[in-house]
């Protein structure tokens, strides 16, 4: 029996046979320490829902998850499991239960919550290893980023995938390094004034942000009474940079 042979025999008696080309890639070390890790995904929309996905998909083993919406219908064409029947579902619900499907022995925590400040103790507690910032808003956003630094927690920060369509566009860099995203400079700009440093990395594209559509008076509310614009998008953007944050927290985390 050759080595390659062994190895495989080796990983389907532990049961992680479905793991074998991960493993390949990252080491055994490397994945023991995914096995080990704890991630929370904040936002599972287009963007979000892709990160969580591909997270367990890779074997990480304990993924929080966080968003307070349910699935509209304008949101089927982005996101990573939701399908026509799955709209008013939560989408917390949905996408757990995708990924036990996916990774049976993975630990998910369900938390449909709005996060701001009175929130982020509850849905930062642990800690957790590495964060994913995939919320679509910026009020929120700039609170986890500054939640995240204040308690010296590794966050990956995901920009505005909307109203873009080159793939060859889409970059991994510093806050404080992007351009073309106006979302990102309005971070900088309101993170700078409550004095966080702007070295967090970001998936962003350098690509310009296409026109915005008007408000919708029906969907996509926030709780808190706000109408948010409905931002034309395609499939393929928001699943990049949920892919692209997925694999800067698996490199960081298989490498320890």
């Amino acid at each position: 029996m050759g080595r390659h042979e062994m190895h495989a025999d080796s990983l389907e008696s532990k049961g992680w046979g479905r793991f074998a080309r991960t493993i390949d890639m990252l080491g055994l070390d490397g994945f023991e320490r995914l096995r080990s890790s704890f991630v929370v995904v904040m936002g599972l929309g287009g963007v979000g829902s892709h990160a969580a996905v591909a997270l367990a998909r890779s074997g990480i083993g304990r993924i929080r998850l966080v968003d307070f919406d349910t699935v509209t219908e304008s949101s089927l064409n982005r996101h990573a499991v939701a399908c026509p029947g799955d709209v008013g579902r939560d989408k917390v619900e949905l996408v757990a239960a995708r990924m036990r499907a996916i990774n049976p022995d993975l630990e998910v925590e369900e938390c449909r919550a709005f996060f701001h400040e009175e929130t982020a103790d509850a849905l930062l507690a642990g800690p957790p290893d590495y964060v994913v910032d995939a919320i679509d808003s910026l009020t929120p956003k700039v609170v986890l980023l500054k939640s995240c630094g204040e308690r010296g927690i590794p966050v990956i920060g995901c920009m505005g995938a909307s109203a873009r369509r080159d793939p060859s566009l889409v970059r991994v860099g510093l806050l404080g390094e992007t351009q073309g995203c106006p979302l990102a400079r309005m971070l900088r700009k309101r993170l700078r004034k409550q004095g966080v440093a702007l070295d967090i990395p970001v998936v962003y594209s350098t690509e310009p942000a296409g026109a915005v559509l008007p408000p919708d008076d029906a969907e996509e509310r926030y709780e808190r009474g706000r109408v948010r614009n409905r931002l034309p998008s395609l499939p393929t953007l928001p699943a990049m940079f949920g892919n692209a944050a997925a694999q800067v927290v698996i490199e960081a985390l298989a490498s320890g």
